[in-house]
C-alpha cells in the first residue's frame, strides 16, 4: 500500500469511525498543524501502528507533551508523495507511565523512545535498549529534565559510577576486544565516543555514543518569548543556522495565521541554498582530508571559505544568523546583490566540479571510498536515515519535494539519488545537489518579486504547530506550542543527524578499523545538533 492510499483509508474511517474496527479511534484534520491526527487509547496503539506501518510512511518526529494529569504523545510520519503528516496520537497518566514500544514495528522511533525515557520519565514496555542514553551514567536515577516540576538551579547529586562497569559486549569469540574512539581525539570539533568490536581488522559491532554537552535547549526554550526561542533554534547548529530557524519560523507562522510576503519567502529560498551550497562544500573537504589528500581539502576548504564571505556581504553573518524572523526577514537584499551572488556561485560551482574531475581519477581516493561503509535501501528506510546520506541509497525523498515550503513548489529542480549507498555514492549525492542548489539560485534572481520582506500583522495565538525543512543534511521538524500570552509552552526539535546518527552504525560495520573516520566524514554528520 502507498502513502496516499493510506491517507485514503484514514479519512474513509474518519466519516464512519465504526469501520475502523478499533475501538476508541478517532480521526481528525488539525488545520494549525498541520496534519491528519488519528488518536486511540494507549492500549490500541501497537495496532494502529502496524495498520499505518503498512503505507510504509517516514517516520520524522516525537513529541511528548505534559497536560494536567496525562502525558500527550504524538508520533509524527510523512510519505513520499505531497499528502501532508500524519499524527498517531495517545496518552498515559502520569502516575503510569508506560506504554507499549513502536520500535520493533518501526525501527527508526527507537532512539526517540530511548530519549524520551531518559528525559520525561515514561517507560517503553518491550523496548530492548532503555537505559542510560541523552543522560550518562552519572545522572541521578528519577530525575528526569524535561519534566514540568524540574528545577534546573537546584543541584543534583552525580551517580558514583562502579569501577566494575564495563560495555556490554556481544562479540564472544576467541581473540575478540573493543576498540574505543574518543569522546574526545584530534581534529574533531564534538565530543562524540564509538565502540568498534573486533576479533581481527573489520568492524563487526559499532555503538554510538553522543550527548556529551547535552544543552537542555528545549527545557530552556519554555516560557522563552518567540523571539528568545529563535535565537534558540538557530544556535544550536551553526552550520545549518538558516534551515533551522526557518523551520521555527514557519511553525510560528503557521500558528498565529501569519502570511509571509511574496519577496520574503523567495529570499529565505535563496539563503537555504546559499546555506546547501557551502555546508556540501564543507563536506566535501573533510571527506578530501579523511583520505589524506591535501590539495583537495585546500581547493574546497577555499571555496567554503568564498561562500562564507559571500553570505556575510549579503545578510551581515557568515553562517546566516539573524535573518529569518517570523514573519519575514531581517533585511532586504537588492536585485543587483542578488545577480552578483549568482554568479559568484556559478564561478565556485564550476571550481568545485572541476576538483570532482580530478577526485573521480584519482584511483587511490575511489580506492578508499567505493563499495566503503554501503548502506543498503531497505536498511536506510527502516532505520530512518535522511537527506544525502538516504538519497545514496535510494531513498528519493525530499521535504522540498515531499511537503513542498517556501517558494520550492513553483521551482524545477531535480533531487539526485544512487542505489549503491557507499561513501562515493554519499559524494556524489554532496556534487550534484550544488549543481541543483546554483540552478535554483539563478532561478529565484530572475523572479524576485518586489514589495517588503517582513509583515506587521502578528497576533499572537494559544496552539501548537509543526514546521519543517531539507536542511542541508536533511529532514528537520521544529514543534512549536505556545500559550495564550504568545510564550513557549513546548518546543520540540528533531534534527536530521539525530535520524541518521541512529544508522551510523550500518556504515560502519563489516569494514576496516582504517575505513572508519572516512566513512564517519562521508556522513558529514553534527554531533552539536543532537546534543540538543
Amino acid at each position: 500500500m502507498r502513502y496516499h492510499e493510506q491517507i485514503s483509508r484514514f479519512k474513509k474511517w474518519q466519516k464512519d469511525p465504526a469501520s475502523s474496527g478499533i475501538d476508541g479511534l478517532s480521526i481528525n484534520f488539525d488545520q494549525d498543524i498541520p496534519a491528519l491526527c488519528l488518536k486511540c487509547p494507549a492500549d490500541r496503539i501497537l495496532e494502529v501502528a502496524s495498520i499505518l506501518q503498512e503505507g510504509r510512511p517516514v517516520f520524522a518526529s516525537l513529541v511528548v507533551e505534559e497536560d494536567g494529569g496525562d502525558w500527550n504523545l504524538g508520533y509524527f510520519f510523512y510519505g513520499d508523495s505531497n499528502e501532508g503528516l500524519i499524527r498517531l496520537g495517545t496518552s498515559v497518566p502520569k502516575n503510569r507511565p508506560q506504554l507499549s514500544s513502536l520500535s520493533h514495528l518501526l525501527h527508526a522511533v527507537d532512539w526517540h523512545e530511548r530519549e524520551v525515557e531518559d528525559l520525561f520519565g515514561l517507560v517503553f514496555e518491550g523496548h530492548p535498549g532503555l537505559g542510560d542514553f541523552v543522560l550518562h551514567e552519572e545522572w541521578p536515577e528519577g530525575i528526569n529534565p524535561m519534566k514540568q516540576g524540574f528545577d534546573a538551579l537546584t543541584p543534583y547529586p552525580h551517580r558514583e559510577v562502579s569501577p566494575r562497569w564495563r560495555p556490554v559486549s556481544l562479540v564472544r569469540a576467541r581473540g575478540a576486544f573493543m576498540m574505543p574512539i574518543g569522546p574526545v581525539y584530534s581534529d574533531y570539533a564534538e565530543s562524540a565516543h564509538f565502540l568498534l568490536e573486533t576479533v581481527g581488522e573489520d568492524v563487526i559491532r559499532t555503538i554510538v555514543r553522543l550527548f556529551y554537552k547535552y544543552r537542555g535547549v528545549e527545557k530552556i526554550a519554555q516560557t522563552r518569548t518567540v523571539s528568545e526561542a529563535l535565537l534558540l533554534s538557530e544556535r544550536f547548529t551553526g552550520t545549518s543556522a538558516f534551515a533551522h530557524s526557518l523551520a521555527f519560523c514557519q511553525a510560528i507562522e503557521r500558528l498565529w495565521k501569519c502570511k509571509v510576503p511574496d519577496r520574503a519567502v523567495a529570499l529565505r529560498t535563496f539563503m537555504a541554498e546559499i546555506e546547501r551550497f557551502r555546508h556540501h562544500v564543507a563536506a566535501v573537504a573533510a571527506i578530501a582530508a579523511s583520505t589524506g589528500l591535501g590539495v583537495a581539502t585546500s581547493q574546497a576548504a577555499i571555496m567554503e571559505e568564498e561562500l562564507l564571505r559571500l553570505s556575510c556581504r549579503l545578510t551581515g553573518h557568515r553562517y546566516l544568523f539573524g535573518l529569518n524572523l517570523p514573519g519575514g526577514l531581517s533585511l532586504d537584499i537588492s536585485d543587483p546583490d542578488l545577480r552578483g551572488a549568482v554568479r559568484e556561485a556559478r564561478e565556485v560551482l564550476q571550481r568545485f566540479q572541476d576538483l570532482r574531475r580530478l577526485l573521480t581519477y584519482t584511483s587511490s581516493f575511489l580506492d578508499r571510498i567505493e563499495q566503503v561503509g554501503t548502506v543498503s535501501r531497505e536498511c536506510a528506510r527502516t532505520t530512518g536515515l535522511v537527506g544525502p546520506v538516504a538519497r545514496a541509497s535510494g531513498i528519493v525523498k525530499d521535504i522540498r519535494k515531499v511537503l513542498p515550503y517556501a517558494l520550492y513548489k513553483d521551482l524545477e529542480f531535480a533531487c539526485p539519488n544512487e542505489k549503491e549507498g557507499d561513501g562515493y555514492a554519499r559524494l556524489r549525492i554532496l556534487f550534484d545537489e550544488c549543481k541543483e542548489s546554483v540552478k535554483i539560485l539563478d532561478s529565484i534572481a530572475g523572479r524576485l518579486p518586489g514589495g517588503p520582506v517582513r509583515t506587521k500583522q502578528m497576533e499572537p495565538r494559544p496552539g501548537a504547530a509543526m514546521g519543517w525543512v531539507e536542511a542541508p543534511i536533511g529532514a528537520a521538524f521544529h514543534w512549536v506550542r505556545t500559550g495564550k500570552d504568545g510564550r513557549i509552552e513546548r518546543y520540540r526539535i528533531s534534527p536530521p543527524s539525530f535520524l541518521n546518527w541512529h544508522g551510523f552504525h550500518l556504515a560502519a560495520e563489516r569494514f576496516a578499523f582504517q575505513d572508519f573516520p572516512i566513512i564517519l566524514a562521508t556522513f558529514g554528520l553534527s554531533v552539536a545538533e543532537s546534543d540538543r
